[in-house]
């Protein structure tokens, strides 16, 4: 079963609260976005500002280029899940290691021109592989369905990986990602810039868990 992940990319602590009101309602899962402005060309929220209420599910995506000098703050805060971009110059397999050690799960996100067979040894690694179609640090990006042939090769490498998508969910592609192997769909400006973003977030629930018409 899919389900839909609000997702949180807010540069000032204001936003972030002003975030967390609004979702804390109807949130269970949630997608927190955090960046150095290297990796991403935006400055985010830092981890070191991060809180959430201990009823939520937590992913932090992290878009760092070095996320192994901010990897003791995250597990400090101890989240469900830690993303990481595969495109790092940096030892994939260790972070993953040191992220698994501390009792939280691992993810890796993989850029539009990533190929899953490019990072095969680090698909097996990790728990979660989060197939990024949106601009970096970016709300409203488009979701190009042509990455969703990704999922096949994802799962081809690693069958129990859970996936997920990043990048331009909306109640126009939601079926479709779901029916296409995505299990966790991170949902930003479909439901932060909703005029009602529960009923927004329920409308997105129901079309993941519709049944199709033969």
């Amino acid at each position: 079963m899919s389900i839909i992940a609000p997702a949180i990319l807010v540069e000032t602590l204001d936003e972030y609260k002003a975030m967390i009101e609004k979702i804390q309602p109807f949130a269970k899962r949630v997608h927190i976005d955090i960046s150095d402005g290297e990796f991403a060309p935006s400055f985010l929220l830092s981890e070191d500002q991060l809180w959430w209420p201990p009823t939520w599910q937590v992913d932090i995506h992290c878009m760092l280029a070095r996320p192994s000098e901010h990897l003791a703050t995250l597990i400090a805060l101890k989240p469900s899940m830690i993303i990481f971009h595969t495109e790092i110059q940096e030892d994939r397999a260790a972070l993953i290691n040191q992220i698994k050690a501390a009792g939280i799960k691992a993810g890796i996100a993989l850029l539009r021109p990533t190929v899953p067979s490019t990072v095969a040894e680090i698909i097996k690694l990790a728990d979660h592989v989060m197939v990024f179609s949106g601009e970096l640090g970016k709300y409203g990006g488009t979701a190009s369905l042509m990455q969703l042939e990704k999922v096949r090769l994802i799962k081809a490498i690693n069958p129990n990986v859970e996936i997920g998508w990043d990048g331009g969910v909306s109640i126009d592609n939601a079926y479709t990602l779901a029916q296409g192997g995505v299990t966790v769909l991170n949902a930003g400006s479909a439901i932060s810039k909703a005029e009602d973003p529960s009923a927004a977030y329920v409308m997105l629930t129901r079309e993941i868990n519709k049944h199709g018409v033969l």
